[in-house]
């Protein structure tokens, strides 16, 4: 209860102090706030009347739905806005507006006409409508401020069919910049395609026989041959044999008809005995270069060997048959005469013998010479198998170069063509356009100076320069005005108290000061009243 009784006191005590500052300070409260609501407002009435005329424009969309014709140009309205806004403000658009409609007597240039300029950019303004669910930009407004409320209206509709060619200029460039930048890549792409295409059919011609795409018809050719060198060689070593039975069958036969032939004249053919050997080495030799074919390139050291010895063969081989070719056309009378004395049914036998080994010989060489054939072909065939991986490889990558610029020119040319639609549907203006909903206002009222806002504004200020001032005089005023002050100052607390004494001058001198107070504060509130009335009537 004693807390509630002191919280009671010192809230007396604060009301008391505040009534006594507002007895003591209320002229230098209300003269502060008198002069500056009077200066701030009487400003509204000598400032120059400024008059806007607005106009809305709608952004409409485009006809033709954006599902069946993609829009080749910048879809970010506000940044299109920002551009064309800037171009608008230019100053060569903003001169010819001037001089168009003389918004100022006797333009001249140089520091007076950009003056002009500069100020007529700040009379113009661009405010952006967006939707309220979206914040898409739907419309914007634009205004133009000027002291004739007709010229207003003017330069606003200049400024609106401004707005509108240039955003179908902007629009109808940027659509044609695009097309033309897809036409010169498709350019590009396309002579890139060119040239990938060319590398793959140079790759396939250099590498006819050996593609991937003809894996499964070499390897059946390669069956073939060697298939067929089986045969041959099957062939060959029959042959073989059978020569071997043809020498043997000649050699009886020459020894029977050298029984008969005079002492002396006998002589010993060793040629086909040497031929025979050579012929068995020779066949092994081509077998072994067969093996090693199928293994190893030419270069390698064994496959030389086994070529230079081949080579040395038979160059062995053609100088014994060489030989034997000049003996058997040497003149022997002892032989004829031998032959002549023999008996002529060994004659015939001996004759045929030779006959069928030379068919023989013939046999086996050509034999000998398919084999060679052969075993090159195979070699030939086997080294293309061989290089197929790598083949493959290089194709594989020629490929996916053609294939990806392949998918690049055909993406290209798909948005060229929709491109072109685009631009075409920009040139007949049947995509995003600009649409004045609202005609250019004629205004009748001006917008500044906005005289109850001024009044207000007076208001504001005239309390803070009045609390302002109250309070500096205030804190300079050093005299004691209360008991809790005078008590405050004393060293020991006070025991009694004398009673004031009121002379009635002093309380008639009061009560006068206090209706002049009332009075100065009912007039000055009666003229701001009064004032910001007819600001409201007059705005």
């Amino acid at each position: 209860m004693p807390d509630t009784v002191e919280e009671q006191q010192a809230e007396q005590l604060d009301l008391n102090r505040i009534a006594g500052v507002v007895r003591r300070r209320h002229l230098q409260f209300l003269i502060p706030l008198f002069l500056a609501w009077v200066a701030i407002w009487a400003s509204s009435w000598v400032l120059p009347s400024r008059f806007k005329s607005e106009t809305t424009i709608l952004v409409e969309q485009p006809t033709i739905p954006q599902n069946y014709v993609l829009p080749n140009i910048n879809d970010d309205l506000q940044t299109r806005l920002q551009s064309i806004t800037t171009q608008v403000k230019s100053e060569t658009r903003l001169l010819t507006i001037i001089n168009r409609l003389h918004l100022y007597n006797n333009p001249q240039p140089g520091p007076v006409e950009e003056e002009n300029v500069n100020e007529m950019r700040k009379a113009i303004g661009v405010e952006l409508v967006r939707d309220s669910e979206h914040q898409d930009v739907t419309a914007f407004r634009i205004s133009y401020e000027a002291s004739d409320p007709r010229v207003a209206q003017r330069v606003t509709g200049e400024l609106t069919d401004l707005f509108i060619s240039e955003n179908n200029k902007v629009r109808q460039q940027e659509s044609r910049g695009t097309t033309n930048f897809l036409q010169q890549q498709l350019e590009a792409a396309r002579q890139s395609l060119a040239e990938q295409g060319a590398k793959v059919q140079q790759f396939e011609a250099q590498h006819e026989g050996a593609l991937p795409t003809q894996q499964a018809g070499n390897l059946q050719i390669l069956a073939g041959l060697q298939s067929q060198l089986q045969s041959e060689q099957d062939a060959l070593n029959s042959a073989r044999q059978q020569r071997a039975y043809l020498q043997t069958l000649l050699q009886q036969q020459e020894s029977a008809l050298n029984k008969l032939r005079p002492a002396g004249s006998d002589r010993t053919a060793s040629g086909p005995t040497d031929l025979v050997a050579i012929d068995d080495q020779l066949t092994k030799l081509h077998s072994k270069l067969a093996d090693l074919n199928a293994h190893y390139t030419d270069q390698y050291p064994d496959v030389q060997d086994t070529k230079q010895e081949i080579a040395r063969l038979e160059a062995a081989r053609a100088n014994i048959v060489a030989i034997e070719k000049a003996r058997s056309k040497e003149p022997r009378p002892t032989d004829l005469a031998a032959t002549e004395e023999a008996d002529p049914a060994l004659t015939a036998p001996l004759q045929q013998t030779r006959s069928q080994l030379q068919s023989n010989q013939l046999e086996i060489q050509n034999r000998e010479s398919a084999i060679n054939e052969l075993k090159t072909r195979i070699g030939e065939y086997q080294g293309r198998l061989n290089a197929e991986p790598a083949t493959e490889q290089q194709l594989a990558d020629l490929n996916r170069g053609y294939d990806q610029s392949q998918a690049n020119y055909d993406d290209l040319l798909k948005k060229m063509d929709q491109s072109q639609m685009a631009t075409s549907i920009e040139q007949m203006q049947q995509g995003e356009r600009f649409t004045v909903l609202d005609p250019p206002s004629l205004p009748t009222k001006p917008d500044f100076p906005n005289r109850l806002k001024f009044c207000g504004a007076g208001i504001a200020v005239g309390l803070a320069l009045g609390f302002l001032v109250a309070g500096i005089f205030e804190f300079l005023d050093d005299r004691l005005h209360s008991e809790k002050e005078i008590k405050d100052l004393l060293p020991m607390p006070v025991i009694s108290e004398v009673p004031e004494v009121s002379d009635p001058n002093d309380e008639r001198k009061k009560k006068r000061q206090l209706l002049i107070g009332w009075a100065a504060t009912g007039f000055v509130f009666c003229i701001i009243l009064t004032g910001s009335v007819f600001s409201f009537l007059h705005n």
